[in-house]
């Protein structure tokens, strides 16, 4: 077989096991019935942990969705089976649900910490494509994830079957954040580092020049004056204010470019009078995402804080905002 041949024929097969993993998912879909939200509601209404357990490939299937549902809402750990039977079940208590992932539902070592796990009075979820195995029948509620046959040509390697439990994680899991009302600010409280979690927590306060930082003239000072003092805080624009220190205006390069085109002197006159009035401002509780869009809307590259008063307070510029990956 040629090498272009060979490669055609790894690429068919390749497709061949994304659709057979595919048709899985269809025909499990297919099947879904009220114990899905049957699982969902006792999840929701859960007083303690939610505790997913699993032995080997289902384990690691296990320990995904343990982490989705951490990210979304729920206190959710995985519980290894093997090291549940050697005294890890303490951390399982009255209260806590346990979703126990087997496609056989013969697993040894989830049978065994099952008489335990109804004694200290969990309820328990079992993912399984056996309906008639001890697991589903001990279980409070059973999630179908049966397949034909593993992606494996020997229908031996768990690759369907953990792909189908793994879907059926991701929808349990989102459908119970829906279920508990878990919002984008939820999400972002969760994932403080990811640029979610930056967007939706980062305010102005936290990166905004301020004070001596913030370049500021008088309605009253003089284009020299309103040059110097721009220029000296290098942000290329000026607050300018009247003489109870409220904004009314700025000055940025842009004007003084224009002010030089036009041809005219224009040093002696007031920063009042060459300022353009009404800016768009922000406040220090502004999100920094918000502020981006400004900027990107009207297409300027700075803001100015202001309090409730309208005093200047501070100035965002949009490389800060771009800085934070916004």
């Amino acid at each position: 077989m040629s090498a272009t041949s060979q490669n055609l024929h790894i690429t068919e097969t390749g497709k061949s096991i994304l659709i057979q993993e595919a048709r899985a998912i269809q025909m499990m879909a297919e099947r879904l019935d009220s114990r899905f939200s049957g699982a969902v509601e006792l999840l929701a209404s859960c007083s303690g942990k939610i505790i997913i357990s699993g032995m080997g490939k289902s384990g690691i299937i296990g320990q995904k969705i343990a982490a989705t549902m951490a990210s979304t809402g729920s206190t959710a750990l995985f519980l290894h089976p093997a090291d549940a039977a050697h005294g890890d079940l303490g951390i399982v208590s009255r209260g806590d649900a346990v979703i126990c992932l087997s496609k056989s539902g013969t697993t040894d070592e989830l049978n065994f910490i099952l008489p335990a796990l109804k004694e200290i009075g969990v309820s328990i979820i079992t993912m399984t494509g056996n309906p008639r195995s001890f697991l589903a029948q001990n279980a409070d509620i059973m999630l179908d994830t049966g397949i034909e046959k593993e992606a494996c040509p020997y229908d031996l390697a768990p690759t369907t079957s953990t792909t189908a439990m793994l879907a059926m994680g991701d929808a349990l899991a989102i459908a119970l954040m829906q279920r508990k009302n878990f919002t984008q600010r939820d999400f972002a409280l969760t994932h403080p580092k990811g640029s979610l979690g930056r967007r939706l927590t980062v305010k102005v306060s936290s990166v905004m020049a301020k004070e001596s930082a913030v370049p500021v003239v008088d309605e009253q000072a003089s284009v020299t004056e309103l040059i110097l003092e721009m220029t000296s805080k290098r942000y290329g624009v000026s607050a300018v204010v009247n003489e109870d220190g409220r904004l009314t205006g700025i000055f940025t390069d842009g004007d003084l470019r224009r002010l030089v085109q036009n041809g005219t002197e224009f040093l002696s006159r007031t920063a009042g009078s060459v300022m353009t009035p009404n800016p768009k401002t922000v406040t220090t509780t502004t999100l920094a995402k918000e502020c981006l869009d400004i900027l990107e809307t009207y297409r300027i590259t700075q803001l100015m804080v202001c309090d409730s008063e309208h005093r200047p307070v501070g100035l965002v510029h949009i490389h800060d905002l771009i800085t934070l990956g916004l």
